[in-house]
């Protein structure tokens, strides 16, 4: 990956992997979260300095790097993500002749770019796909998004199950008590709208922000719980904005934590106002948590949530719509009771960390039959007609 944040979303399935007798070796940028993953996950790390923007001289000693790494190791499978590493690594996987090339679509930030950024991302992607066997893609819309866009093949793109990097601990995640509303001395009985991940624009903070306003203005005892931090990415808030938010008296930001449980548990609505995911780990914990869940309808995001019955699917942008859901189910008591248990509900049966993880292993491991080209395309042609009882360990890959 190129930033060594993506790297807590691997946390389970890197061990996963080396649980099932893989050799697994980590690349990144240095950084914290790249040191957590070696000591948690119990695997290699290789630090390569990489920056998201465009740096010529950067990503030529990036890419020598690359080559030079894969050309010792000499690797059965490699699998690059996000955009900068994605480009480099899957053509230096490509002229080192890596057998098994598997890019994994965790996103399309083109979809929120315009002019001649989104150009230069849409043709990093192409290329990306165009290096790799295989293209996994994070969620069922962000392959139709794939399609739509251009950048690879309907035969190229594979879903596992209904997609997700590592699906959800469901034990660890799950209702129950918690000490941050205390902590933070917020009372038992006002209503916490919350957030969990990066604080950034792409995350739609603006529209949080303002949806905030007129939910305090007509439920003034209100707080929102922001669990996470300002990340100084591409996509950073501007200084007002973060400013207005440090001072706001009923807006609480609490950097990143390393046990989220307890303060999903100390909300009772979780909004993730997105303008675009691959597959959106946080709304999966909260639902988790028994949290009904507001989202957009963005790619990946609207796979997060099923309509009226999780949590409520709003449009991209729209401050409005994510007042309105949120004045509804702070309100509403009964409602938001009965959409949390439906969204524990789902997460359980559809998203429950082992049974994903089982997918992964079995996906990986079909990479190193000498039949695994045929199978592939066996496994899409029986997923537009089976259940995914057919598909074994890989489950349903679409």
């Amino acid at each position: 990956m190129t930033s060594d944040q993506t790297c807590v979303v691997l946390r389970g399935r890197l061990r996963a992997l080396m649980e099932a007798g893989f050799d697994v070796i980590v690349v990144s940028s240095p950084g914290h979260w790249l040191t957590s993953v070696a000591e948690t996950e119990g695997v290699s790390v290789v630090p390569i300095p990489m920056r998201r923007a465009v740096s010529p001289w950067r990503d030529a000693i990036a890419f020598f790097r690359l080559c030079r790494l894969i050309a010792r190791l000499r690797p059965e499978i490699t699998d690059f993500s996000t955009p900068k590493c994605g480009l480099l690594g899957t053509i230096a996987a490509w002229l080192m002749r890596v057998p098994r090339r598997v890019y994994t679509l965790r996103g399309l930030r083109l979809e929120s770019s315009h002019g001649l950024e989104r150009w230069v991302l849409w043709w990093a992607e192409r290329i990306s796909c165009w290096c790799s066997n295989v293209v996994l893609c994070n969620s069922l819309s962000l392959k139709d998004a794939a399609i739509v866009c251009g950048i690879a093949p309907a035969e190229k793109l594979v879903v596992l199950g209904r997609g997700s990097t590592s699906g959800v601990d469901t034990e660890r995640f799950s209702p129950g008590e918690s000490d941050v509303r205390k902590q933070f001395g917020i009372p038992v009985d006002t209503p916490v709208v919350g957030f969990v991940g990066r604080i950034t624009g792409h995350k739609g903070i603006p529209e949080l922000m303002e949806a905030f306003h007129e939910v305090q203005r007509r439920r003034p005892g209100c707080w929102l719980l922001l669990t996470g931090w300002f990340d100084r990415s591409e996509d950073a808030l501007d200084e007002r904005l973060r400013r207005e938010i440090e001072s706001h008296p009923r807006v609480l930001v609490t950097g990143s934590v390393d046990d989220p449980p307890p303060y999903y548990r100390a909300m009772d609505v979780f909004v993730l106002p997105t303008h675009r995911e691959g597959f959106p780990n946080a709304a999966l914990e909260a639902a988790a948590c028994g949290l009904p869940v507001i989202t957009t309808c963005a790619t990946g995001a609207r796979n997060a949530v099923i309509d009226g019955e999780t949590g409520y699917l709003i449009p991209v942008r729209s401050s409005a719509a994510i007042a309105e859901a949120i004045l509804r189910l702070i309100s509403d008591e009964g409602l938001r009771k009965k959409l949390g248990r439906g969204a524990r509900a789902w997460a359980v049966e559809h998203y429950e960390r082992r049974n994903v993880l089982k997918r992964v292993v079995g996906f990986y491991r079909l990479l190193l039959t000498p039949e695994w080209k045929i199978e592939m395309e066996g496994m899409r042609v029986r997923a537009t007609s089976a259940n995914p009882a057919d598909f074994g360990e890989v489950g349903d890959v679409g």
